[in-house]
């Protein structure tokens, strides 16, 4: 590991990237000021919720020791909010992605192909002061067989704790809760791309990061491709066709919608999910049938 500038592009995704149409558009940009998630977990889908596999949280569970002037009562600022120092290139970052007949094969190390902060956060950065994430970030092994061409299931599910989903950067993506329940991208404190190691190293996200490589943007001004749900659903950046960022009042509780999109080299109308500035910020719940993340 060596120190570098972010939004570089680890070696091991070069030969992913000679199949595919990348920009280092930011796949999201944060609002001036954001309500906060907390408490808004549910145990069916529901507008602006997570409905969370796990339904009872400890309120002392490990995480951010406490909170600073970002959070102002029932809102929270992002350019307000401390980040984790450091830039930390992970020069082995891998992932694969891979379409064999009905399946779609996703194979990484977890390991991002951006810079990251240091972890464990070190007594004299500023974020230590809030949140002393005690984890290192350690080599995972994803190893994913998703539908090529996913089917809407008959009713909606739970999203777990842990990763819901995998970035085109090779890093997991995780829902917006916390260890207790809360808003996490409010209340926990991430590097400069948005990320940061739970307990047992793996790197993920609970929101957009600006780091997100974006694939095939288009049509019009539509995000591009920054991942795939668990259930094979792409998950895009938070612009529709015009460039106006998406809300969730134009998603379903599962932060999705049906709309034309560029899917494996064809335009497509389809199921899809989208980011949002704001909260549950990636998945509300699982549109199709997830497989079991490893």
């Amino acid at each position: 590991m060596t120190s570098s500038k972010n939004k570089h592009l680890g070696a091991g995704i070069a030969a992913f990237l000679v199949m595919t149409n990348f920009t280092s558009l930011p796949a999201s940009a944060h609002e001036t000021k954001l309500p906060l998630g907390n408490g808004q977990v549910s145990s069916q889908p529901k507008q602006d919720h997570v409905y969370s596999c796990k339904t009872r949280f400890n309120p002392n569970a490990p995480g951010a020791r406490g909170s600073g002037a970002w959070i102002k009562g029932d809102y929270w600022y992002p350019e307000l909010k401390p980040t984790v120092d450091g830039d930390v290139v992970w020069s082995n970052a891998q992932i694969k992605v891979q379409l064999s007949g009905n399946t779609r094969q996703i194979r990484a190390n977890n390991l991002p192909s951006h810079g990251t902060g240091v972890y464990p956060v070190q007594r004299n950065d500023d974020a230590y002061r809030y949140d002393r994430n005690p984890n290192s970030i350690r080599s995972q092994s994803i190893n994913l067989e998703l539908p090529a061409n996913p089917e809407l299931a008959s009713r909606a599910s739970c999203v777990p704790m842990g990763m819901i989903g995998v970035a085109l950067t090779g890093a997991a993506i995780y829902n917006a809760l916390d260890a207790r329940g809360d808003d996490a991208p409010a209340h926990e404190i991430q590097d400069e791309c948005g990320g940061h190691p739970e307990r047992r190293g793996q790197y993920h996200y609970h929101n957009g990061s600006d780091c997100m490589i974006e694939q095939d943007p288009g049509p019009g001004k539509h995000s591009g491709l920054i991942g795939y749900a668990l259930d094979g659903f792409g998950i895009y950046g938070n612009q529709d066709r015009d460039g106006a960022h998406l809300s969730n009042a134009d998603l379903d509780a599962c932060h999705g919608h049906v709309g034309a999109v560029n899917w494996d080299g064809q335009l497509v109308t389809m199921y899809h999910y989208h980011l949002t500035d704001e909260y549950p910020y990636t998945l509300g719940c699982f549109a199709g049938t997830p497989v079991r993340g490893r």
